[in-house]
């Protein structure tokens, strides 16, 4: 008897869904990758470039363009469509043309049958999270967001960059909405065990001063890269990957998502950015910091922020 093997369909192929389905196929987390999108020539062009690939791949995986009907027997939905961000855009100003976009996928998705685990990216994250939560009707520990995962890489890549330390071992979080709101637990941030205080007090050259620029650098990376290149999409791609490696082995890794507040840090009823440990059954538990009365302020400034903004769109959805 065949064990069953685990699918992810993924719901638009462009910048950042082409470059997860990439990444899929290198690193070789799953068995079957079904890809979907409005655009149907983009998205077989990409399963036939993929499949290519496949000599070269660490493992087999197929690889095809479906329907939604495909995500009837997928462990996880990957969902990157959506409108994008423009130059001089924000991620909230997308919320409501993206919100009745995903109505419509999230319909014709759970009229496949799915009962597994979505897992979001398109922005504003931690509304459409909440969106897709609502427009579900699963249950909140398996509707994931991707969060905070990328700033909080960001945050480590940098932190590692300015004290010439391997960013794996470089221990920081970033909390709160994907986006201007966002905020660094410094009050839990080291290296090596070591504060990052007593990092800048104990060493030559570093002083505290350049933390709040490297935060800054980690809150309009996405500003930055765009003026740039137009979109980011290598950076949360590895990070979805990340994501879903830790869904289908069943890792219980702790990873900064998008995930829903039931009295946690002293809020309710919303999806944003906290450490939590994920596993196959989507989120396991909230990992709740002990933040000082500064990170608190902004935490809840954060929150209302994205419920302000959340209010109007769903009373007319």
């Amino acid at each position: 008897m065949l064990k069953r093997v685990n699918r992810v369909a993924l719901i638009g192929t462009g910048f950042v869904g082409s470059s997860y389905a990439f990444a899929m196929l290198n690193q070789g987390i799953t068995e079957e990758l079904v890809l979907i999108d409005l655009n149907k020539e983009k998205a077989e062009g990409d399963a036939m470039d993929l499949n290519h690939g496949l000599p070269f791949a660490p493992s087999r995986t197929k690889i095809w363009y479906g329907s939604y009907a495909d995500c009837g027997e997928a462990d996880l939905v990957v969902i990157t469509a959506g409108a994008n961000q423009k130059p001089g855009e924000t991620r909230l100003d997308l919320v409501e043309k993206n919100t009745r976009i995903f109505k419509a996928i999230v319909e014709e998705i759970m009229a496949s049958g799915f009962d597994g685990i979505f897992l979001v990216a398109t922005n504003p994250v931690d509304i459409l999270t909440y969106a897709v939560w609502k427009f579900s009707g699963l249950p909140k520990e398996r509707v994931i967001g991707s969060g905070t995962i990328l700033d909080t890489a960001r945050f480590r890549y940098l932190l590692g960059d300015y004290f010439d330390v391997d960013t794996r071992n470089v221990h920081a979080y970033i909390i709160g909405e994907h986006g201007d709101t966002e905020l660094p637990v410094w009050s839990h941030a080291d290296i090596a065990g070591t504060s990052i205080s007593d990092w800048t007090k104990n060493k030559e050259g570093y002083n505290k001063e350049d933390l709040n620029q490297i935060f800054l650098n980690v809150r309009d990376a996405a500003y930055h890269i765009i003026e740039r290149k137009g979109a980011t999409y290598y950076g949360i791609a590895m990070g979805l990957v990340r994501l879903t490696k830790a869904i289908l082995q069943n890792e219980n890794s702790v990873l900064t998502v998008s995930a829903y507040l039931e009295g946690e840090y002293g809020q309710k009823d919303i999806y944003i950015g906290v450490p939590a440990v994920v596993n196959r059954k989507g989120i396991k538990q909230i990992v709740e910091l002990d933040l000082n009365d500064d990170e608190q302020v902004k935490f809840t400034n954060s929150v209302n922020v994205l419920k302000k903004t959340m209010e109007p769109v769903f009373q007319k959805i």
